[in-house]
């Protein structure tokens, strides 16, 4: 009997995390589910009845990066294999009026959605090597990718990293954008989600011929229902779904978002590195399709220059 792939999935305790985590058990998969708030994601695989014995429970913090180390020295003194990384969780914080920071004082958006991810990452990053046929997967969103109408949407503005500005002065108090203009939270947001996926393409540019690990981002749908939207007024949290599920049909539930990632991360048809995955903006039965990403995603140079300063915010040495 071959043995049983893992998988970790940070943000697991809920929304398309939690439902990603009970696809992939259902696959016959293993996953760590890396959570803040273990007692939730307890209650969440119970309810969900998860088998025990096809889960284990870690705590990960990812704004705060000592929380990052202790989480991957944990995983691997557990010796576990690890089959695919998905890089899941997020925070979205829309009514902030002044921003939150991490530990390291950056705009906490930032800190967890891209520089978290970004540690994680390159630390598990040899561990993720050895396994067979490896995957590296990225939750995208709509909302950075200017290839889909989501993206246009200026409202705060549409996801614009500048030159990286506020990156390159330090990126603490009192920045608090990553192009150094006045602070916006949801563009914070979708600054960070920008991020990841020019991560993710920077990821595929610079390892995969030579791991064999396959990067890849996705969008599974607009999964308006999910924890994500918590902080948002509550008006928002009643009529988002509804325009989601009537006028623009591109409600998912998230149930069907979280098979969409199990898809990406263990189906043969997603073993190609360095794509974006999409179901398209209205939800019609299409298959999955490859969809271009935002020329700010392709600027390679301005990719290169991210991964440097993202290293030195998270205290890595400099790669090649």
């Amino acid at each position: 009997m071959p043995p049983v792939p893992t998988a970790l999935i940070t943000g697991a305790s809920s929304g398309v995390g939690l439902h990603a985590t009970h696809a992939l058990i259902a696959r016959g998969w293993h996953v760590v589910m890396a959570c803040r708030d273990l007692a939730k994601a307890s209650r969440a695989a119970s309810a969900l009845d998860l088998p025990a014995e096809q889960y284990t429970l870690s705590h990960l913090d990812l704004g705060v990066q000592s929380s990052v180390r202790a989480f991957v020295a944990e995983f691997l003194a557990s010796g576990r294999e690890l089959n695919a990384l998905v890089n899941n969780a997020a925070v979205y914080k829309p009514r902030l009026t002044e921003p939150a920071r991490s530990l390291e004082g950056y705009e906490m958006s930032v800190a967890t959605n891209h520089l978290g991810h970004f540690l994680l990452s390159r630390l598990l990053m040899s561990k993720l090597q050895q396994a067979t046929s490896p995957r590296l997967i990225t939750l995208g969103t709509v909302t950075a990718n200017a290839e889909e109408f989501g993206g246009k949407v200026p409202i705060p503005a549409p996801a614009d990293l500048g030159e990286l500005e506020g990156l390159e002065h330090g990126f603490r108090a009192p920045i608090a954008m990553i192009n150094g203009k006045p602070f916006k939270p949801g563009k914070a947001y979708k600054d960070s989600k920008l991020c990841n996926m020019i991560i993710s393409r920077e990821l595929h540019r610079r390892f995969h011929d030579r791991t064999g690990i396959v990067f890849n981002t996705l969008y599974p749908g607009c999964v308006a229902d999910t924890g994500l939207f918590r902080d948002t007024p509550a008006a928002f949290q009643r009529i988002f779904p509804w325009f989601q599920k009537n006028i623009t049909k591109g409600y998912v539930t998230q149930e069907l978002s979280g098979d969409r990632v199990a898809q990406v991360v263990a189906d043969e048809a997603f073993a190609q590195s360095g794509v974006h995955w999409s179901w398209g903006n209205r939800q019609n039965g299409r298959a999955a399709f490859a969809q271009p990403l935002t020329a700010k995603a392709q600027q390679v140079a301005r990719a290169a220059r991210l991964w440097t300063l993202s290293e030195q915010m998270v205290g890595l040495p400099p790669s090649e």
